[in-house]
């Protein structure tokens, strides 16, 4: 009577073990690069909004605001360890994920896929214009730590190329999405939005604050570029003061550049 031979064991090649959810260093990395964008990151973005909003009011308020920042205590020590660390790890771990993933956007051209490629893309984009900025505005030209009231004029400066006036906006516009839909990703990652009507309603409320943030860096950048502050002197509050001074003889511009 013949026997069924049993088949031999299929070979099970070495691989990386399975995570389950809440173990591994990886998933702890993760979890870092999503809080880092939130807090501190999320929220520098929203003060360095506003404080550019003051751009609005004039030189002399814009640099009024420069100077309480860096009149802070222990603010170089705070500028490293809340905005520069951050942000690198930020940027560098999430070209690792980009790197590791996959998008299938030619095969699967669903709306998830497309928003992972804007994330992707609008925080390279975002990344390559911090960098430059921050070396451009704080560690090159005129010092703004030691001379607040010049920020005005130096932006200026910079934005008076017109190819920089159009990398900022696309910057604005990229930096805006990559953070409104970052909070999105957050919620629905950390468990704050746990359905699907959830992440729907709430992902009209990161529409509406990624709009008003861009509307809010446009109207920053127009400060700088239109017509109201033309060429604003590289020490306004100097400027003032001379105007003002005892048998000034300038005394006819004076409340124009006061209401700089």
């Amino acid at each position: 009577m013949a026997t069924a031979q049993q088949s031999a064991a299929p070979t099970v090649r070495r691989g990386v073990q399975p995570l389950r959810a809440g173990e591994g260093s990886s998933f702890l990395w993760h979890k870092l690069h999503s809080l880092l964008g939130i807090v501190p990151i999320g929220a520098f973005l929203l003060e360095h909004l506003l404080s550019n909003f003051e751009a609005l009011k004039g030189p002399i308020a814009y640099g009024a605001q420069v100077k309480f920042l860096n009149g802070l205590p222990l603010v170089r020590l705070l500028e490293w360890v809340f905005i520069f660390l951050p942000i690198l790890y930020h940027a560098c771990y999430g070209v690792w994920i980009w790197l590791r993933g996959k998008s299938n956007i030619i095969y699967y051209p669903w709306a998830g896929n497309w928003l992972y490629v804007a994330q992707r893309y609008t925080g390279l984009i975002a990344f390559a214009y911090i960098l430059q900025h921050v070396i451009r505005q704080r560690f090159m030209g005129v010092m703004l730590p030691e001379h607040p009231y010049a920020a005005f004029h130096k932006v200026q400066v910079e934005l008076s190329n017109p190819w920089m006036v159009a990398i900022y906006i696309v910057a604005m516009i990229a930096i805006c999405w990559h953070f409104a839909y970052g909070v999105w990703l957050f919620a629905a990652k950390w468990g704050i939005t746990t359905g699907a009507t959830a992440r729907k309603r709430f992902g009209y409320v990161c529409v509406a604050l990624g709009l008003a943030l861009a509307i809010m860096g446009l109207a920053s950048i127009w400060a700088f570029v239109g017509p109201d502050y033309k060429n604003a002197p590289e020490d306004p509050a100097r400027a003032v003061s001379l105007l003002v001074a005892p048998g000034a003889v300038f005394a006819p511009v004076t409340a124009r550049i006061v209401s700089i």
